[in-house]
């Protein structure tokens, strides 16, 4: 799919825009040249301007939330991001897709294939099977040649993000043990969304670290249905998400079982070999392992290992920014593919340190 030509600027609409994820791509999107933003919805915000309500954002000064009227959205927009919570989600994306506009859903409703998984593990049955059997995993990695022809994109969530990057080179090389996968993953606070919510709270989060959703977090059969077809085998993984006393950025910590012989000289050139085209994945030298403040307010994802000979482990290690290659960088990286775009344009920013 390719409606950009000429270097016109693409028309674009953000359904959701006041949540994390959604003023993440308002900033993005400010810095995009070819990109003009002529609609964003918000009902608690509707009729204030976006410049009032986020004073970074001053390039908005005459762009105002409105309601999600999406009969007269039709007319506003020729591609549509939902930053919509999971469930509300669902309704929107179909009614957009079937009225022929290009849709980029960065909620989980349209990122499981299987719509009884999706309803063992968010709890809601799903009630437009036939939209999602159109959709197209948006993680450009491994999914680039279908997201270039697709209309709907289901965005990934960030811990796959992290994982599934983490763990693909060895998964398809065949170097791993594919039923020892361990994943643990630390996360900002602002992967809980933009909400009154005491969990997240300062006084909570603030110096303290804990562990959540041991066993049972949403993002596990995403994780597990992307490298279980990366492999061509059932995957079962355990996944422990925890809460870092940090605004962004997720550090994932993979632990996995050498099935071969293999040193971390040998390991690594597989990496850099299955990633030296990607713009936006950074396989780092022996001895260094990735931060989170790297890649702070960047698209991209820092990947770091180790083989550890005593104990037959492969240690992979990655870092990514939560609100951007885990969210809405990645959905702008979605949109330039899906428009014919070169894919770095919009995303070239460098590390926003603390």
């Amino acid at each position: 799919m390719n409606t950009a030509k000429n270097n016109e600027q693409l028309k674009v609409a953000i359904c959701g825009g006041s949540g994390y994820t959604g003023v993440e791509l308002l900033r993005i999107l400010s810095g995009h040249p070819l990109v003009k933003i002529t609609a964003v919805t918000s009902e608690k915000s509707a009729g204030k301007k976006v410049s009032a309500l986020f004073p970074h954002l001053q390039k908005y000064q005459n762009l105002s939330y409105e309601p999600m009227n999406k009969i007269a959205l039709l007319k506003k927009a020729d591609l549509f991001f939902l930053a919509l919570p999971h469930g509300a989600s669902q309704e929107a994306v179909n009614f957009f897709f079937e009225n022929d506009k290009p849709v980029i859903d960065l909620s989980a409703d349209y990122r499981l294939s299987d719509p009884k998984v999706y309803q063992e593990w968010y709890g809601l049955p799903h009630k437009y099977p036939n939209t999602l059997k159109k959709a197209v995993f948006g993680l450009p990695e491994i999914n680039r040649s279908r997201i270039k022809k697709a209309k709907l994109v289901a965005n990934p969530g960030c811990y796959p993000t992290s994982a599934i990057l983490a763990l693909l080179p060895a998964v398809k090389n065949k170097l791993i043990d594919l039923s020892s996968v361990i994943i643990d993953s630390k996360s900002g606070t602002s992967g809980a969304g933009r909400k009154a919510d005491v969990a997240v709270s300062f006084c909570e989060v603030n110096e303290g670290f804990k562990a959540y959703g041991i066993g049972t977090h949403r993002h596990t059969p995403e994780i597990e249905q992307e490298l279980s077809l990366a492999s061509g085998k059932k995957i079962r993984v355990n996944f422990t998400p925890h809460l870092l006393p940090v605004d962004r950025g997720i550090l994932t910590t993979v632990y996995a079982k050498i099935s071969q012989k293999a040193d971390t000289a040998s390991v690594l050139q597989v990496y850099k070999k299955l990633y030296k085209n990607e713009p936006f994945v950074e396989v780092l030298d022996e001895g260094i392992f990735p931060n989170i403040k790297n890649v702070r307010g960047t698209n991209f994802c820092h990947i770091g290992m180790k083989v550890v000979p005593r104990t037959n482990t492969l240690i992979i290690v990655s870092a990514i920014d939560n609100l951007v290659k885990g969210a809405s960088g990645q959905a702008v990286h979605n949109m330039n593919i899906m428009m014919g775009l070169r894919e770095t344009t919009g995303l070239e920013s460098v590390a926003l340190f603390p």
